[in-house]
């Protein structure tokens, strides 16, 4: 495979840093993965994730939400607004995302994946709600409480843990959502796993709002393996049926 790093130019003019990875050998599903990262931002933790997609075939591109015009304090602030709301410049990110892979020549991309992870995993639900996305796979993230919320949502594949005290139960949320939609899913909730278990974090600094954040790893990898292969069944069945 091969890794770069990519500018990308927002709707206001600020180039958007992200991580474009093509595999060595493309899966010919014509499919790109949008990975969007928890609130820890730009991580080798991502990179890591974006890497294993690749693998199975799949070009993908990890952007770096929190790079946008002004200082890296007010960025996270206003990328964790849109979160809450459901709405703002984050979803235009994404937009651009999506039209930038549908662009690139290196990558044979006619249908657009996304996958996220805690605040990741709600903007993916949501922007795979309202743009033209063929699957999506969201993680531990907060789930909308009414229905109508994700009305027009893709087929979506996604996993949390029973132990997260925040978004333990949001899996069964998101369930009852798909089922009354009529949209073919595999959302499951792992009895003995926490909030974060697909991740591997490891204690860091968190440069950019310059403040100390011991945070230690949730990662369950019995989980994560589990997750991991639904997702790839899930995509591959998808993206062939799309």
């Amino acid at each position: 495979m091969t890794t770069e790093q990519v500018s990308l130019s927002l709707p206001d003019g600020h180039p958007m840093r992200a991580r474009w990875i093509v595999p060595a050998e493309n899966n010919g599903l014509g499919a790109g993965i949008i990975v969007i990262h928890d609130i820890f931002g730009y991580t080798p933790d991502v990179r890591r994730i974006a890497e294993r997609l690749s693998r199975a075939g799949y070009p993908v591109l990890a952007p770096d939400l929190y790079d946008q015009a002004g200082g890296k304090a007010s960025c996270v602030v206003r990328t964790l607004r849109d979160h809450e709301r459901g709405r703002g410049f984050a979803f235009e990110q994404l937009e651009t995302c999506r039209q930038w892979l549908l662009r690139q020549s290196d990558a044979e991309v006619t249908k657009v994946g996304v996958m996220g992870f805690c605040m990741g995993g709600r903007f993916a639900l949501l922007f795979a709600a309202r743009a033209p996305i063929q699957v999506v796979a969201p993680f531990y993230g907060g789930v909308p409480k009414t229905t109508e919320s994700l009305r027009g949502i893709c087929p979506v594949v996604g996993g949390w843990g029973r132990k997260d005290l925040i978004y333990g139960g949001h899996g069964d949320r998101l369930a009852g959502h798909l089922t009354r939609l009529d949209v073919p899913h595999d959302i499951r909730t792992y009895e003995h796993a926490g909030h974060s278990y697909m991740n591997d974090h490891q204690t860091f600094t968190f440069k950019r709002l310059g403040w100390y954040s011991p945070l230690r790893s949730r990662h369950d990898p019995d989980a994560a393996e589990d997750s991991w292969r639904r997702v790839l069944s899930f995509f591959e069945k998808t993206l062939r049926e799309s």
